[in-house]
């Protein structure tokens, strides 16, 4: 399969990118970090006015307190599961006697459900376009498209945070590394070993990854700033 495929593809199934994207970005747009901390303070705060001022899991954490950020960090991820499975089952409608493509077909309606999901998190259409950097909703389109990217994806999360006690520094890595990983996986065990899946698929999926990744490290450009001047906060165990 080439890219010429892939490009008649797009050109004859608009309407499944249209209606997945769609569907994505609104579910994307219920940033549950705004709507805990209003709840919890009565409506007397926002979030976005706290702390770091980012609508996502670790400023609820600091700002809010454990159970907020629990429930927001559950509810991030959740969203972009449903989003996600929507996505692969829309595209899993696409008739072809090709099991291989047609998971191939399938993993390309998660990327752009991911991709819009997280899109909403981060400028969300009922919050004034104003929400989170995308990393749980990240997080959770990898375990959904790939158990593989994430497991390394959450080991080399885990080693820097226990390292530096430092989330955005975690993630950061992360998000440089996601697409590598991404290839990597793909293109040892999907191409090379004999799976059937093209190499078209393991450079788009690649590059799905790569928007992904520069997304979520661009929206961590304050955190950059301040790790490169030793002025990130840690997040450390309360006595």
């Amino acid at each position: 399969m080439d890219f010429d495929f892939y490009l008649s593809f797009v050109t004859v199934n608009w309407w499944r990118f249209v209606i997945v994207a769609v569907a994505a970005y609104l579910l994307g747009s219920i940033n549950t970090a705004v709507m805990v901390t209003r709840i919890v303070t009565k409506g007397k705060k926002d979030i976005r006015q706290l702390g770091s001022g980012n609508a996502g899991f670790t400023n609820v954490l600091r700002s809010v307190g454990k159970v907020p950020a629990i429930i927001t960090i559950v509810s991030d991820a959740l969203k972009c599961v449903i989003a996600v499975i929507l996505g692969g089952i829309v595209f899993s409608f696409i008739g072809t006697e090709s099991q291989v493509l047609s998971n191939e077909f399938v993993n390309c309606g998660k990327y752009i459900a991911g991709i819009f999901c997280i899109l909403g998190h981060s400028y969300p259409i009922y919050f004034h376009f104003k929400g989170g950097k995308g990393v749980v909703t990240a997080a959770a389109l990898m375990l959904v498209e790939d158990w593989r990217v994430f497991l390394c994806i959450l080991t080399t999360f885990l080693i820097i945070f226990l390292v530096t006690k430092i989330i955005s520094a975690a993630s950061i890595t992360c998000a440089a590394l996601y697409a590598p990983y991404t290839f990597a996986v793909t293109f040892i065990f999907d191409y090379l070993s004999g799976a059937g899946y093209s190499l078209a698929y393991v450079i788009l999926s690649t590059c799905a990854a790569l928007v992904i990744g520069i997304f979520v490290a661009v929206k961590h450009k304050e955190n950059i700033k301040r790790l490169l001047r030793g002025e990130e906060k840690k997040i450390t165990a309360k006595k």
